[in-house]
């Protein structure tokens, strides 16, 4: 009878920990996807950007340096930045990757390409419907709030951030941190 009643409550104990290890797993790949963002370019092209170490890495090219550039079409400095970020882009196109994500909520691939198009914005512009989440988890990040001005850039390498940019940047500034970020 003791041994019965001791096999008993050892499996119940087996299921009630089983249960909890698999409520674990699902928690993890909860938050797994919520550290996970898929951008959209307007050319059809999917980024894939993760949280890792305290900043994002671009999925299919690690190694790279990656800038999340937030901004808003109708906003003057964003405008001006549009070419000095594309001749950086251009530069260095081997070991950069520059990410465009708008602030303006549904924005459409016609509104971008108008933008590209008058301010020679060449880098990749995201016309995704996770441009709220990641521009969210990238102020959570930088501990900025939500109420932040734009231009926003923000610099990563290796999951790490290298700087970050609010406001009207001189391109020098910029290509210095690239500079540093590669050991140059």
């Amino acid at each position: 009878m003791l041994k019965k009643s001791i096999y008993s409550l050892s499996l119940i104990v087996g299921l009630l920990f089983t249960a909890c290890s698999s409520q674990d797993e699902n928690d993890a790949n909860a938050l797994l996807s919520t550290n996970e963002f898929v951008l959209k370019e307007i050319s059809g092209q999917e980024f894939v950007i993760k949280k890792a170490n305290e900043g994002f890495v671009l999925n299919s090219q690690k190694e790279k340096i990656i800038i999340l550039d937030i901004f808003a079409t109708w906003c003057p400095p964003c405008q001006a930045e549009a070419s000095h970020l594309s001749k950086l882009q251009e530069k260095y196109k081997d070991n950069l990757n520059i990410i465009g994500i708008s602030v303006e909520d549904d924005i459409n691939a016609t509104k971008l390409l108008d933008f590209r198009k008058q301010y020679d914005a060449t880098y990749a512009l995201s016309t995704s419907s996770d441009n709220r989440r990641i521009i969210n988890a990238v102020a959570t990040s930088l501990n900025i709030g939500r109420n932040f001005g734009i231009p926003l850039m923000a610099m990563y390498k290796d999951g790490k951030l290298i700087n970050y940019y609010q406001g009207a940047t001189e391109e020098e500034f910029i290509e210095s941190d690239i500079l540093r970020a590669l050991g140059k």
